[in-house]
């Protein structure tokens, strides 16, 4: 039986950015805690020990694979900042067009700091992933 490896915790979202070593991601994660959680109207949630995701849904695949989710969120990491978004959504790759220096791997978007990016598309990322994602697995 699959166990699901990311759940949200009850860490400190602000602890944890202030355990980012890098002086510039510590003050974009702020920026972007203020993006995500003004965009989405919801609170910061740690989900593991290093993603901040905002609001939650479950999922259940036709494999009978379910479990919960962030809707969205972002990852400080060493290398670069992490931003999660729905993946299957059409709308996505639209948007990402228009993001400005990214790259994208199978789940995640990839930047190196804020000002690499539009923050108008960003937000416009973070409500279509939302709308989608609650769309797709409406809370019964």
């Amino acid at each position: 039986m699959y166990k699901q490896k990311t759940k949200e915790t009850d860490n400190s979202v602000i602890e944890f950015i202030e355990s980012v070593d890098h002086p510039k991601k510590r003050e974009d994660a702020y920026t972007l805690l203020d993006i995500f959680a003004e965009t989405t109207g919801y609170e910061a949630k740690m989900w593991g020990p290093s993603i901040i995701g905002f609001g939650a849904y479950h999922y259940k695949y036709d494999s009978g694979h379910e479990g919960d989710a962030p809707l969205v969120g972002f990852s400080p990491r060493k290398a670069k900042i992490s931003l999660y978004f729905a993946t299957g959504d059409t709308e996505r790759e639209s948007l990402l067009k228009d993001l400005g220096k990214h790259t994208t791997g199978k789940a995640c978007v990839y930047i190196n700091k804020v000002e690499d990016i539009h923050v108008d598309i960003l937000k416009a990322l973070i409500n279509q992933s939302v709308k989608f994602l609650q769309e797709t697995y409406p809370n019964p």
